[in-house]
């Protein structure tokens, strides 16, 4: 928890400092896939990745004396999944029941994203990196048929890298990590997100 608060800390003294010292400010919209992985802590639930999608807006402040900066974004984002578990009949035997999942989210990532300074070309390619806390609001229904049941909120942590194209296209892929349980069955398996999303931004 205390390396979380720091980052926090960091990236609030980022954006408090960079609009204060004039720093790039750019907004952008972006929109990519996402292939998500819902793991359950046991393995009676079976799930298979499928693709989905996101799309939205985003803001960049940066610090070009550091190679540091922030960004933040409004994104839709739906997490689809395929979960297999069998359910048990009235004569003692089991039916294996399969659910198509589509989970729709507003989501907030926020990230410490640090870019690559290099000579020469630095204003043609930029690589970077980043990593930060992804807030996700369900905004789909809660209930999966009768066997789970979605959590309202959902917070993840990023890791990801990327390239920036003439300072303006960003193309950038990350692997989100869930800390907070996002379904949860009726026997009380919970289940949270993992998931890979590629995207590509145009900043203005």
């Amino acid at each position: 928890m205390k390396s979380l608060k720091r980052i926090f800390i960091a990236m609030a003294l980022i954006m408090a400092f960079g609009v204060s010292a004039n720093a790039q400010i750019k907004f952008g919209v972006k929109a990519g896939a996402v292939v998500n992985d819902l793991k359950f802590d046991k393995d009676i639930i079976a799930t298979d990745n499928r693709a989905g999608l996101t799309g939205g807006l985003m803001m960049e402040v940066n610090l070009p004396i550091l190679n540091l900066g922030v960004d933040a974004s409004v994104m839709y984002v739906r997490r689809s999944s395929e979960v297999s578990y069998m359910i048990a009949n009235t004569d003692g035997t089991e039916t294996l029941a399969t659910d198509k999942i589509n989970n729709d989210y507003i989501e907030v990532p926020v990230n410490l994203k640090y870019k690559f300074a290099l000579p020469g070309v630095g204003k043609i390619v930029a690589p970077y990196l980043f990593t930060g806390p992804s807030f996700a609001f369900l905004t789909s229904k809660k209930a999966i048929g009768d066997a789970l049941e979605n959590k309202k909120f959902d917070l993840s942590w990023n890791f990801g890298a990327g390239v920036q194209i003439l300072n303006k296209i960003q193309v950038g892929a990350s692997y989100g990590l869930g800390l907070t349980k996002a379904s949860e069955s009726v026997t009380g398996i919970d289940a949270k997100n993992r998931y890979w999303t590629i995207t590509a931004a145009y900043l203005f």
